[in-house]
């Protein structure tokens, strides 16, 4: 049966170093949410502290109508998937399987056939005999997964399950927890410090920074509208360029910029935007042109980097130094004078801090 997540002002120390600070964090029935960010922010601290590894200083967890806040780990029932795999490696797969419904009492029979039927599910019934060392990382992380599944529990919790896995592996097994974890309706919480992996396993996104969740969102709004300059800097937008309002007219803001240009943006893309903001612009949000014509930021161009895709230039400005891409069809060379003009998709407006 699944079960939403309450985490309600979850504070945590290792010794007096403060690691979790006034966390709070949803997760509704059915529903699977990651934990992003860099090592040290707090995402392994919050799982850990879930499922009964650690107390918390302050703040209580709920899972449906029971408290978790002092339940011993074991009584917790949850599922969990770690980096390691963490199997006994005495145990057939299929003994790893049956491990969790074993230590709640399920009979020879009736636990072999759960345990059966579930790693077919995984894709895994013709492998039931053999002992964990005789399998590749992917199969061993699938017998990880099964047995986490296999006790039916109303929370799965995954510990960067896949940062052992080649990167092709990596996106096969990502789909498969995926498809696994929606066919079961099981509410999950995902820790990750991969983007793209996090981005497309999530129905939403919580990103870390020191024990704080800074933005919590679906992938969609987090990767279109950070809502400040740390989550911005975090899904790619490299330049953070501050502007000062100076004309309304209709559907349109004039704003200048450091330097003294002047650029036009339209409100339709970037909402309300305040009298002080700061344009935050992906390197492919400054399209890179010779023409002096264009409406853009002038800058000097400096080191040209090849991506396949476009050519990338660190630029002088006014502004400061900013990135920004050009075409493949007008290599231009370190030195040259150009512009730098926004391409609304790729920008976005933050409040000035």
């Amino acid at each position: 049966m699944t079960a939403p997540l309450s985490v309600e002002h979850l504070t945590a120390h290792y010794g007096t170093t403060k690691v979790l600070d006034d966390l709070s964090l949803n997760v509704g029935a059915g529903e699977l949410v990651s934990l992003l960010g860099a090592s040290g922010c707090g995402k392994t601290t919050t799982l850990r502290l879930i499922a009964g590894f650690l107390e918390p200083t302050q703040g209580s967890i709920r899972l449906g109508d029971t408290d978790l806040t002092k339940l011993p780990a074991y009584k917790r029932s949850i599922g969990l998937v770690f980096q390691n795999y963490a199997l006994f490696p005495h145990l057939s797969v299929l003994d790893n399987v049956a491990f969790g419904l074993k230590q709640r009492g399920i009979g020879g029979a009736e636990r072999n056939k759960r345990a059966r039927a579930m790693l077919e599910r995984v894709g895994l019934d013709q492998l039931a005999d053999r002992l964990p060392g005789a399998l590749s990382g992917g199969q061993k992380q699938r017998v990880a997964l099964a047995r986490a599944l296999v006790i039916e529990p109303p929370l799965l919790m995954f510990d960067e399950p896949l940062s052992n896995l080649d990167a092709k592996l990596r996106v096969d097994m990502r789909v498969e927890i995926r498809q696994l974890q929606r066919a079961n309706n099981t509410t999950a919480v995902y820790v990750t410090h991969d983007q793209e992996e996090a981005f497309s396993i999530s129905d939403r996104v919580a990103i870390m920074h020191q024990g704080r969740i800074m933005q919590l969102d679906t992938p969609e709004v987090l990767y279109q509208r950070p809502a400040n300059a740390f989550v911005a800097r975090f899904v790619g937008f490299e330049n953070l360029i501050a502007m000062k309002a100076t004309a309304r007219a209709g559907e349109t803001v004039t704003a200048q910029a450091p330097g003294g240009v002047e650029l036009t943006l339209p409100v339709a893309r970037f909402g309300d935007i305040p009298d002080d903001f700061v344009l935050a612009a992906r390197a492919d949000g400054l399209a890179v042109t010779a023409d002096p014509a264009a409406a853009g930021i002038p800058a000097t161009l400096g080191l040209r980097t090849y991506l396949g895709r476009a050519y990338q230039y660190q630029c002088e400005t006014a502004a400061g130094p900013l990135i920004a891409n050009g075409p493949l069809s007008e290599p231009l060379e370190p030195g040259t004078t150009a512009k730098l003009v926004p391409v609304p998709d790729q920008c976005c407006v933050l409040k000035s801090e």
